[in-house]
């Protein structure tokens, strides 16, 4: 892998200090290319490739060895976008004249529909969390942060007091790749919170450099991503909800009940931070679905 190292490094670099990517995304893209890297020097009849002279063929030939170990076309999707995003890179730098991954086809994908909540079974939630507990107020008050704002779990440990403007009922958001953005947050959740910060948060002994992050664990520190994703399965276990939740479910949800209430889908891109209007629309479809399974439930032609 001697000719890929250097090369491989150098768009570690890029991803970390130009396109800001979290250390989590950075090292799926590392082993993407490096999954190919292994294939072509483990190849007895590629082995002398490097990435300066790798082209569509040689590619084509590693889809295919994907579709032989079995896996299913989105992580092989996954693969391949980290891959086209390392010679994308290459490209970029000058280190290749031509970028071989243009005509790659990707494996197609069925697009899974994610679970959605309705209104009551929101409610339900919310209601199930025992506020008189020592985290109860916290545990309200994420809730209603994530299903009012929509915001992501990483976006929501990571929130600020500072940037909880009250009066004009704005977050400051912090998203993916360090994108910034102004999402409304509703007098439920700034109820929630100021709750929170009055009864637990004012309680709590704040460690040395968490002064100014709003929700924190019983140590003082920034709550993790994993203790909201318990907090969110407590809450619908309570509730009696069978659906799979997550906290991102809470931000499907947010955007379901936004379309169906006759929001634009152009204001939703904005407040999810969706770089592509595609994406969004994938909530479009949720909403269609959702009228169809009420036609057919109940209207008398369908009995």
């Amino acid at each position: 892998m001697s000719t890929w190292i250097p090369l491989i490094r150098s768009f570690e670099l890029y991803l970390e200090a130009e396109r800001s990517f979290s250390k989590n995304s950075v090292q799926a893209y590392l082993r993407d290319v490096r999954g190919l890297a292994r294939f072509i020097e483990t190849n007895e009849g590629l082995a002398m490739l490097t990435p300066k002279n790798i082209c569509l063929e040689h590619l084509q030939e590693y889809v295919q060895e994907l579709h032989k170990t079995g896996m299913d076309a989105s992580s092989q999707s996954r693969i391949l976008s980290g891959i086209r995003a390392f010679f994308k890179f290459l490209l970029l730098e000058k280190e290749i004249e031509h970028n071989p991954t243009t005509l790659l086809s990707f494996p197609k994908t069925a697009r899974k529909l994610p679970d959605v909540l309705n209104e009551k079974e929101i409610d339900d939630m919310l209601q199930s969390i025992d506020r008189s507990s020592t985290e109860g107020e916290r545990n309200r008050a994420i809730l209603e942060t994530l299903y009012g704002c929509g915001l992501r779990v990483s976006e929501l440990v990571e929130l600020k007091i500072s940037n909880i403007h009250v009066e004009e009922e704005f977050l400051l958001v912090t998203g993916k790749g360090n994108k910034q953005r102004l999402v409304p947050i509703n007098t439920f959740a700034l109820k929630h919170i100021h709750l929170y910060m009055q009864y637990t948060r004012n309680k709590t002994n704040v460690k040395k450099g968490n002064e100014d992050v709003l929700f924190l664990n019983k140590r003082g520190a920034k709550i993790s991503r994993v203790m909201v994703f318990y907090i969110v399965k407590q809450a619908a276990e309570k509730a009696g909800i069978k659906k799979n939740i997550s906290p991102h479910t809470f931000r499907h949800s947010f955007a379901t009940h936004l379309l169906e209430n006759g929001a634009d889908l152009r204001a939703v891109q904005e407040m999810l931070g969706h770089e592509s209007i595609t994406t969004t629309e994938i909530y479009t479809h949720i909403s269609n679905q959702m009228l169809k399974e009420t036609i057919a439930k109940y209207h008398p032609r369908n009995a």
